[in-house]
């Protein structure tokens, strides 16, 4: 049996992906949940902001924020950062290794966009690169008006769902929404964050004093940074979801789940410094609630006309599907059946049926990247079977 490094390396890079992106937004949780519940010192200190103590794993801790810098450097200084950068080098790895080495499969859908392998990779980082241009252009033009350039930017990113989901692959789209919100987060640690963070060590270490706006400018990205944490572990487990990602109207399903996401945060952020607006929580279930019921009742209409012949829907079957889903697959990506579902008989096939329907016929998800040109008619002609009950004769 050959190795199968691609699938391998998905596994590692997943595995570290996942492991990294829990430390740094865990981080992002814990340190806006500390700074929204530090209260004034008692007796009051000079320099220092509040303070707050904490109980955990039967200890306890006290934690203090200056308000500018502490009057010395400590010894011991702990940066956060590399749970940032591995999130987004374990991510950006992930991406080459699935969606870039396995573009015919994964990224490219021939009947939105015919790209060649190499246009599609192309495409595909020149979306992220002008994301995170955006993003700088909006902080630049209206950082100031928080709500403001809140709303600007999230119109942006509903924008690119759009563009994307029209010239990728349903799941590509999402992720490649994930990796512009990705490495919008990750540039404003790299960039922003810790340089303005060792700027202020450097004047502190020079006896200088430290100018306030370095620390103002860290906190106001590590905010935007918190904002989009919710929307992007949704992106990451999207494509389990085709109900949403293969949607019709899947660009406006993930507008709703971010904006749901957003308001779900702020309902915490708020909730930090006791001020409990359950309406920003109600609100984002209430989206999430939504989407489910555009998901299940907003679809195409629905497959009509008699069922053609059982010899029909498995030579559809065999060509299109069986590549993939056999006990051992001839498709160069797979090396077991996904799922484990196989369509070696009819009685698999009929077993099997409703997720066919879901799957090929209420949604585009399958063929991935409809590799083997699965048209309109012949999806019309599984769902006409199946609605009939998936006779096998």
């Amino acid at each position: 049996m050959a190795y199968d490094l691609a699938a391998w390396l998905n596994l590692a890079l997943r595995w570290l992906h996942v492991v990294a992106g829990v430390c740094w937004i865990g981080a992002s949780f814990y340190f806006v949940w500390l700074d929204n519940n530090l209260r004034p010192p008692e007796p009051a200190r000079e320099g220092v902001k509040g303070e707050l103590w904490a109980v955990h794993g039967g200890g306890f801790y006290q934690s203090q924020k200056f308000l500018v810098a502490p009057p010395q450097m400590p010894e011991h200084l702990h940066w956060f950062k590399w749970e940032a950068y591995a999130t987004w080098l374990s991510g950006f790895a992930l991406l080459c290794v699935l969606y870039y080495w396995g573009a015919p499969v994964y990224l490219i859908d021939t009947a939105r966009a015919p790209f060649t392998h190499l246009q599609a990779v192309g495409a595909g980082l020149g979306f992220i690169v002008a994301g995170w241009a955006v993003y700088e252009l909006l902080v630049k033009l209206v950082g100031k008006t928080p709500r403001l350039f809140s709303g600007l930017w999230y119109l942006a990113l509903v924008a690119f769902a759009w563009i994307l989901t029209r010239v990728f692959s349903d799941r590509s789209a999402f992720i490649h929404v994930g990796a512009i919100i990705g490495t919008v987060m990750a540039a404003n640690v790299l960039l922003v964050i810790i340089p303005n963070q060792r700027k202020s060590v450097a004047l502190l270490l020079a006896g200088k004093p430290v100018d306030p706006k370095l620390g103002a400018t860290g906190k106001v990205r590590s905010v935007h940074n918190n904002y989009m944490t919710l929307p992007i572990i949704f992106i990451m487990i999207s494509n389990h979801y085709p109900a949403v990602s293969s949607h019709p109207l899947n660009w406006l399903l993930l507008a709703m789940l971010g904006g749901a996401g957003v308001s779900i945060r702020h309902y915490f952020n708020l909730k930090h410094f006791g001020r409990e607006h359950h309406a920003y929580l109600a609100f984002g279930a209430l989206l999430a609630f939504l989407v489910s019921v555009i998901a299940t009742y907003v679809q195409p209409k629905a497959p009509s006309g008699p069922a053609p012949p059982f010899s029909t829907v498995q030579a559809l079957v065999s060509t299109h599907c069986v590549m993939c889903h056999a006990q051992h697959p001839t498709h160069k990506g797979f090396t077991a059946p996904p799922n484990n579902v196989v369509f070696d008989s009819p009685d698999h096939i009929k077993q099997y049926a409703p997720r066919i329907y879901d799957m090929a016929v209420a949604s585009h998800a399958m063929p991935l990247g409809n590799e083997t040109g699965l048209t309109d008619a012949q999806r019309a002609q599984l769902g006409a079977w199946i609605k009939a009950g998936a006779p096998l004769k």
